[in-house]
């Protein structure tokens, strides 16, 4: 049977093989240049295939996590703006061994020390190494898991917190708009917990010291738990400086 362009397109597009269908002519005229053998050529195909749906996959992680634009990067992180932290363990965390070791970040600080621009850029390097990443406020959280409670379908709810390979707590701060809908701590509790019995990392970011958790969560039982199953399997970063903002 004579194979011609369109038949390799449909073939290709037949077998989700995208960038061949779009760029077999140009792959054979390389061939023909560089001379390659029918291995090599085979090669290169399968390589730049590769390349793509890896790319692709890197693509639709970064969308799933729901990692606020514009994107953080930690290059773009001023390490000399606060130079009591150390670039050396973020550059460690930035290997994603915390995840491989099950362990999570707490970052504690005062307002506008960068927390949220290191756990973000960290979130998006665990995007582009393979991780299942979720990024939420800690208001956004516990106000969606409130309306969970009042829909009938918390578990549904829960299940998009407690799934992903890298959960990312941001923003629990001494706001009297999100003290409003902190009213249950125990649904905080139970994303908490249940990433914990999995073994599932996490990384929070707050300015409220340890001993006021419980008076920002509105539960001293509640949150002796979470702080509990947090600093348990946790690397605990403290960032105290001045503000960017």
């Amino acid at each position: 049977m004579k194979t011609t362009p369109d038949t390799i397109v449909q073939m290709s597009e037949y077998l989700g093989l995208k960038n061949l269908s779009q760029k077999h002519t140009e792959y054979i005229r390389q061939a023909h240049e560089k001379q390659l053998g029918l291995r090599e050529f085979l090669e290169m195909v399968l390589r730049e295939e590769a390349i793509r749906k890896r790319e692709c996959a890197i693509r639709y992680r970064i969308k799933e996590s729901r990692l606020p634009r514009p994107y953080k990067l930690l290059s773009d992180f001023d390490f000399g703006f606060q130079p009591k932290l150390r670039k050396s363990l973020v550059m460690d965390l930035a290997t994603m061994e915390f995840i491989k070791h099950q362990e999570s970040l707490l970052w504690i600080g005062d307002c506008g020390t960068g927390k949220s621009h290191i756990a973000q850029a960290l979130g998006l390097i665990a995007c582009e190494q393979g991780y299942k990443v979720l990024y939420t406020t800690c208001a956004a959280l516990i106000n969606d898991l409130n309306n969970g409670v009042f829909e009938k379908n918390l578990p549904k709810r829960l299940r998009r917190y407690v799934n992903p390979d890298l959960l990312i707590i941001d923003e629990m701060d001494h706001d009297r708009l999100e003290l409003q809908v902190t009213k249950e701590a125990h649904l905080l509790f139970k994303v908490v917990d249940e990433r914990y019995q999995l073994n599932r990392s996490l990384i929070f970011t707050t300015n409220v010291e340890e001993n006021a958790w419980a008076e920002y969560l509105g539960d001293p039982v509640s949150t002796r738990a979470i702080l509990d199953r947090i600093f348990h399997h946790a690397v605990k970063i403290e960032i105290h400086g001045p503000s960017y903002r």
